[in-house]
């Protein structure tokens, strides 16, 4: 039977027409009052049922979660709180939910905490929250598409599995087809990856990175947006082990237009979910106010979620040398009362999240791009300045949140890199095909990586990252 979703029906203006509409049950009231709701929009329609000319065992069926098709003819509402409804004709349950089984589960009425929702994470996305949140963050990823297929981005689907370390941490899940119980051994003993699937060690990759800028050299403009993943133990909630990562790479650019991308980028993603989230986005940032109520005056939002998400569309990204950053922390009161976990005593100091909040969030009070780090805490292959000891790095930092985006100009130099390489002990065997992307017409190119999840995380008000994807995998939790 073909139907339409409630999304449509809400906002249709076919008064006196007649629809199916198909959904899961969120309330039955007075035995007349059916919420339903199909995934489609944070609102749900109002079924009206003529309770007296009801089979009674029929609606003893109608109970929360209930999967059910309704058909009947769109009214406007004679109560509060919706245009219209459907005054329901002919109603069949699709799929049944028993009450008693329904009070095990986050599907009941009452209010969960998110970690009880966690508990149950394949059925979490059937609550208003994370209906919300997962539709913000679908609307997001189409957004990023969006963007760079307007500007004439190709998009380069590097590989998940590979043989090198893009950030040179070791961090990463290692993949094999070897029988554990037995594998094949050297003859000193070690593991004779030789004989493994690849014939060689392999990860699961931490970066596309690498990959994408062989490709930007020969296409000019290209973005990767898949899943990374990074075999920390980080019980954190801002990490996970398992996440999905943008990565655009652009020849012929430097640090500056490395940046311009970046915020220009930002900021459109942003703008794109206020102009097409609204009512997704309303009921995160009541689900906001509401928290606020039992906190401290002290700790409460300073502006409400659309309006933050709107300043950062209108307000431009405050850009600051790390050298200056460093100054600011350095004298700041925390700093100085020795309130920072980790204090700021010298430059070369790598900046910890509660560095980074406090020049977002105290100092600043806008989103801050920081550049020129120093080279000693940033990864191999970024462009080392005429100083010798610092780098065209550059990291976005974002209230609430740190850092969401980390870049650099990737440095062109054939001889530079090796040199680098060589002092942190990677073998340009390892690397060749990188290294020839050097040798043979090399440029002014320059990237960025951003964390999908952060995105997602800044735009809907969650403060927990495993709030923001389906199915997190964090230590010691990979369930489903």
């Amino acid at each position: 039977m073909k139907h339409s979703y409630v999304a449509e029906v809400l906002a249709s203006q076919d008064i006196h027409q007649e629809f199916t509409v198909k959904g899961w049950v969120r309330s039955f009231r007075a035995n007349q009052f059916i919420a339903l709701n199909d995934g489609s929009t944070i609102n749900n329609l109002q079924c009206v049922v003529d309770y007296e000319n009801t089979d009674p065992e029929l609606l003893k069926r109608i109970t929360v979660g209930a999967a059910i098709a309704v058909t009947g003819i769109l009214e406007e509402s004679q109560g509060k709180g919706q245009r219209v409804e459907i005054k329901a004709q002919t109603i069949v349950i699709e799929g049944d939910a028993h009450p008693e089984e329904v009070k095990l589960t986050i599907l009941s009425p009452k209010r969960h905490s998110l970690e009880k929702l966690r508990e149950q994470s394949h059925l979490r996305v059937r609550t208003n929250t994370f209906g919300a949140v997962m539709r913000l963050r679908s609307k997001l990823s189409f957004a990023i598409h969006q963007y760079f297929n307007e500007r004439g981005f190709y998009q380069a689907h590097t590989p998940i599995i590979t043989g090198s370390d893009a950030e040179g941490a070791g961090e990463m899940f290692k993949i094999t087809a070897l029988d554990l119980e037995n594998p094949p051994k050297n003859e000193d003993g070690s593991i004779n990856y030789k004989e493994d699937f690849f014939g060689k060690e392999t990860n699961l990759t931490v970066s596309g990175q690498l990959e994408a800028e062989t490709y930007a050299l020969g296409l000019g403009k290209v973005y990767t947006f898949g899943p990374t993943f990074r075999a920390e133990n980080s019980n954190t909630s801002r990490h996970l082990a398992e996440f999905w990562m943008i990565e655009p790479e652009v020849a012929f650019c430097d640090l500056d237009g490395n940046m311009d991308l970046a915020e220009d980028f930002i900021k459109y993603v942003v703008n794109y979910v206020l102009t097409h989230c609204q009512d997704d986005l309303a009921f995160l940032e009541n689900r906001l106010v509401q928290e606020d109520k039992s906190k401290p005056q002290a700790e409460r939002a300073s502006m409400l979620l659309r309006e933050k998400l709107q300043f950062v569309v209108d307000n431009n990204f405050k850009r600051v040398s790390y050298t200056e950053a460093i100054d600011i922390l350095r004298n700041s009161k925390p700093n100085k009362k020795k309130k920072f976990k980790f204090p700021i005593n010298a430059w070369g100091a790598d900046l910890q999240s509660e560095h980074e909040r406090f020049l977002v969030e105290k100092h600043f009070e806008c989103p801050v791009i920081l550049f020129d780090y120093p080279a000693n805490i940033k990864a191999f292959y970024m462009r080392l300045n005429e100083d010798g000891k610092t780098v065209r790095a550059m990291d976005i930092l974002f209230p609430g949140i740190g850092e969401i985006v980390g870049g650099s100009q990737r440095e062109e130099r054939l001889d530079v890199l090796k040199e680098k390489m060589a002092a942190l002990d990677i073998p340009e065997e390892e690397l060749h095909w990188y290294l020839d992307t050097r040798r043979f017409g090399t440029c002014t190119h320059s990237g960025f990586g951003l964390g999908f999840e952060r995105l997602v995380l800044f735009v809907t008000g969650m403060t927990n990252i495993r709030d923001v994807i389906p199915y997190p995998r964090t230590p010691g939790n990979a369930d489903i």
